[in-house]
């Protein structure tokens, strides 16, 4: 039998102000600075960069540009679930998404929230000629597309509130919400539906809808979303789509959850 392995101190110190840094971060959900992260731990300057770079890098934290603070991402969250590999949220979520693509013929899409904005990690595409596909990674503004709405909605109220007040507006097309107020009722509305609708609000012509993939404490760990041109998902039709994207997500959600 090999003996198991030991870390060398350095690793030991790395390691313990890595847990620090996340632990502090933990009790400020509106974030914090480099400076007040060194300042808080009494750690040094260049070994929080690193440690903090590091944690970007892998997915543990979020840097918001603007004002360079950082933020706990839900990737910490998701350690708590399954971890088979039979059990990713993805591998979950096939069954729902080719049945979801074959009811709507549409680009079906499974997507998470970091920070401010929704990030695509799956995708199928649709059966139709002319389609909308996106990047696998691809990102984009939470408060503009039927993922990062729904995603929004169903968290947490302290989180939710921490997230809407550190997005920076920008109008895309002339239906884009651009206003904390106007946002909060748009969510307010999702999470009683139980769907997310986007008006052409991101993308002129494109019309996306969405709903919420839960885990076992009701968090929203992933969307799954249909996106087209706005003459195949017509607002006219949307209450219908929207179940049928319910139905799929709880199928998904389920399969995620089962032991």
């Amino acid at each position: 039998m090999n003996p198991a392995p030991t870390l060398a101190r350095s690793e030991v110190t790395s390691l313990q102000r890595g847990l620090a840094v996340l632990q502090m971060l933990a009790s400020r959900p509106a974030g914090a600075t480099l400076r007040d992260i060194t300042e808080e731990l009494g750690l040094p300057g260049a070994s929080v960069l690193r440690i903090s770079r590091t944690l970007v890098e892998l997915g543990y934290l979020s840097r918001e540009e603007g004002t360079k603070r950082y933020f706990l991402t839900n990737r910490l969250l998701m350690l708590g679930q399954p971890s088979m590999p039979a059990r990713g949220l993805s591998e979950c979520s096939i069954a729902a998404m080719r049945k979801i693509r074959q009811a709507t013929g549409e680009t079906t899409q499974l997507c998470c929230l970091v920070g401010t904005e929704m990030v695509v990690l799956d995708q199928m595409l649709s059966v139709h000629p002319f389609k909308y596909s996106a990047d696998l990674g691809a990102r984009c503004p939470c408060y503009s597309c039927a993922p990062g709405k729904v995603l929004i909605a169903f968290l947490p109220p302290e989180q939710q509130d921490d997230t809407i007040n550190r997005i920076q507006f920008k109008r895309f097309t002339e239906t884009t919400i651009t206003t904390k107020r106007a946002f909060r009722t748009e969510v307010e509305q999702v999470r009683e539906r139980g769907y997310a609708v986007d008006r052409a609000e991101g993308l002129v012509g494109v019309h996306c809808v969405a709903a919420p993939i839960l885990d076992r404490h009701l968090f929203p760990v992933g969307a799954i979303t249909i996106t087209g041109p706005a003459h195949r998902i017509p607002e006219a039709d949307f209450a219908t789509i929207g179940q049928i994207l319910q139905d799929g997500a709880k199928q998904a959600s389920d399969e995620f959850n089962r032991h």
